[in-house]
């Protein structure tokens, strides 16, 4: 509910060359050298081959990767090693000319198997990359014990997604679509281009996947069972967010048709144990004196993996900071977007380094965190009144491994704020972070500047500098704590009550990213950011909704894609106040394309108040009428140029993380 995503604008991974490449040839026309491939291409076939393998930088130029620039990939079903004693060992050299088969193999003639290739090799693999030898033992083996939590809490989000259902219906021997159904968390495909065709699947036959937290009776493949799920007399409790709805007939008594909601620690207890034993483990393994504050929290979660009561864990997390650990944890279930209703929390893992970075910025923001909730307050004079808010700041984390819900097939998540419930979340002692390590590589910062050059007119604003991005975010996730936000009552009711789980969550991410763009002026007339800062964070966050709108506005199944219809709304609420102009024959900044954006930066700032005030009378009156009113109008309507922008993008390959951890004595990687 509080995550924020940043997948397509300024996504991505590997080589302008590789945009070029991508969706071309299926034989050996990238082929270079002495019958090397270029290292986006191998990387992209390495994927196609379901093969745990990544070629970093080419570090000595000379076209071919060097035993010090291969990784082995965590995430995998296997994890041979490809480097021994400084050689490359005869399983790197069976992959090599697996590799190089593969990329002289005709295109297939299958059109299931047509679009699974094209789905792949429309993905820019990136890797996050983690080194951990240089600490000391009680830290390395909290890690270890870590790895194992992302293995467990992955197959229990499988499980919880549908996936596990219907693994037995892979094909193995094709590897590309075993490679799909495990990158994609199931057999549908998650690409810009390719995830509307219902041919396009890891399965023959392209079976619908329905989620395990409902009864798959339920499940028709669209959203349509959520709105009887909500219109039920018993719809409250059905719809907890830490609970798995089930038929009820085999319960003594029940009426036919009958659903009861039960725990998580019941519907999935085979999998929630192993994680709590293994939390423990982690904590008896960090024996540092200086992490007190890790430790009790990981007591704390095992715990809640064993009585589904998690405001212990929250508490615990709430008192962990970037001043008392070296590390972000956070796992259980948060998030809602994963299923089709938007109401029950997907399990993860979030595990990262804290970067002491983040402290300019809190010591910066936090004294005006009472003043940014008037402001908002005084927009919507008599409908909403301040509050006295105490939340923390954003800390920058560098992550190490995503699992489970936050692992997405492309792109990945650049802050949250977090708990959803609770008296952690309902006292505004929450946490937020902002992930400081991702889109920060010189290929993403190449491929994000052509993609913005592709449909402005100037670059002026532009930057590759991280901190208009990372500001963005932090303004983002701190407004998820200021306004009236899921908790807040309007005549009533919760935010899921007046919208629905769907539209709730929209207009929840549309409220904190049109603060995040309201709040850069508020800081600039305080002397907090220089006009050049907030110039670059206006050009990062339009760029930004740039690359939601360029993934469509719906689920192929019809849910509302959050990121991508509050992008709508602002790009077409800046468009119709002045501060953003398309027009269809200018020259875009690329010098390529025609039909191009012109920012008015002396109007920008009016703009973002303006919608702002909307947002805040729709979520301060829960106003659905109106609030749906506002989506049709930009999401569905004809004012924001959608097929300009989704053509532009199309031509990018699509980032798609994937993860490496060295930590000596380590057991075969998840």
């Amino acid at each position: 509910m509080h995550a924020l995503s940043r997948s397509s604008a300024r996504v991505a991974a590997l080589t302008l060359a590789f945009a070029a490449g991508c969706g071309g040839a299926q034989h050996g026309s990238s082929v270079t050298g002495a019958g090397h491939l270029e290292r986006a291409r191998f990387n992209q076939l390495a994927l196609r081959l379901e093969l745990p393998l990544f070629w970093d930088t080419d570090t000595n130029g000379n076209g071919a990767p060097d035993p010090a620039e291969v990784r082995s990939l965590l995430f995998y079903p296997t994890s041979p090693a490809w480097v021994e004693g400084g050689s490359f060992t005869p399983a790197f050299e069976a992959a090599r000319r697996a590799i190089e088969v593969e990329d002289a193999r005709p295109a297939p003639t299958d059109p299931r198997r047509a679009l699974v290739v094209s789905e792949l090799d429309h993905a820019a693999p990136t890797l996050v990359e983690t080194d951990l030898t240089a600490l000391t033992p009680p830290h390395q083996a909290f890690a270890r014990h870590m790895l194992e939590v992302a293995r467990l809490i992955d197959r229990l989000y499988a499980r919880q997604i549908g996936m596990a259902a219907l693994e037995g219906r892979v094909d193995r021997t094709d590897s590309a679509s075993a490679s799909l159904f495990r990158r994609n968390w199931g057999p549908a495909c998650a690409g810009s281009t390719t995830e509307r065709d219902p041919l396009c699947s890891a399965i023959a036959g392209a079976p619908h996947q329905p989620v395990d937290v409902y009864p798959a009776s339920l499940q028709t493949g669209d959203d349509s069972f959520c709105a009887a799920l909500e219109a039920r007399p018993n719809a409250t409790a059905l719809l907890t967010p830490f609970t798995a709805v089930r038929e009820a007939e085999p319960i003594a008594d029940a009426a036919p048709g009958a659903l009861v909601a039960i725990p998580y620690t019941l519907a999935y207890a085979d999998f929630m144990r192993p994680i709590a034993a293994e939390l423990r483990a982690a904590a008896d393994a960090m024996t540092d004196p200086a992490e007190t504050a890790l430790v009790t929290y990981l007591r704390a979660a095992a715990t809640s993996f064993e009585t589904n009561d998690w405001v212990p864990a929250d508490e615990a997390w709430s008192r962990m900071s970037v001043r008392n650990s070296a590390w972000y944890v956070r796992v259980g279930p948060d998030e809602t977007y994963w299923e089709p209703c938007s109401q029950k929390a997907g399990f993860h893992l979030t595990f990262a380094r804290i970067n002491q970075g983040s402290l300019v910025w809190q010591d910066r923001l936090s004294p005006l965190r009472a003043d940014m909730e008037g402001a908002l307050a005084a927009l919507v004079p008599g409908a909403y009144a301040a509050r006295d808010v105490r939340f923390q700041l954003p800390d920058f984390i560098d992550i190490t491994v995503n699992a489970g819900d936050d692992r997405d097939s492309f792109g990945a998540t650049i802050g949250q704020s977090l708990p959803n419930w609770g008296p952690v979340s309902d006292d505004g002692r929450g946490r937020t972070v902002a992930m400081s390590n991702l889109y920060t590589d010189a290929d993403s910062n190449a491929r994000g500047r052509a993609q913005a050059a592709s449909l402005l007119q100037s670059m002026d604003g532009y930057t590759e500098e991280p901190t208009a991005g990372l500001l963005s975010t932090i303004l983002h996730e701190a407004s998820h704590n200021l306004g009236p936000s899921h908790d807040y009552r309007a005549n009533g009711h919760t935010d899921s009550e007046s919208f629905g789980g769907q539209l709730a969550s929209m207009l929840e991410e549309l409220k904190a990213q049109s603060a995040a763009l309201f709040f850069v002026d508020f800081l600039r007339t305080r002397g907090v950011l220089t006009e050049e800062q907030a110039r670059s964070v206006y050009v990062d966050s339009i760029v930004w909704a740039f690359g939601h709108i360029s993934r469509g506005m719906y689920e192929p199944g019809g849910q509302r894609k959050a990121y991508s219809q509050l992008a709508a709304i602002q790009i077409g609420a800046l468009l119709d106040d002045g501060a953003l102009r398309w027009d269809a024959d200018a020259l875009a900044a690329d010098g390529t394309h025609h039909g191009a954006f012109a920012i008015d930066f002396a109007r920008v700032p009016a703009a973002c108040r303006a919608l702002m005030e909307r947002v805040m009378h729709l979520k301060a009156t829960g106003d659905r009428p109106a609030a749906e009113a506002l989506a049709a109008l930009y999401v569905d309507g004809p004012r924001v140029p959608q097929a300009a922008i989704v053509d532009r993008y199309k031509s990018f390959p699509q980032g798609s993380f994937v993860y490496a951890v060295t930590v000596p004595g380590a057991a075969a990687q998840p």
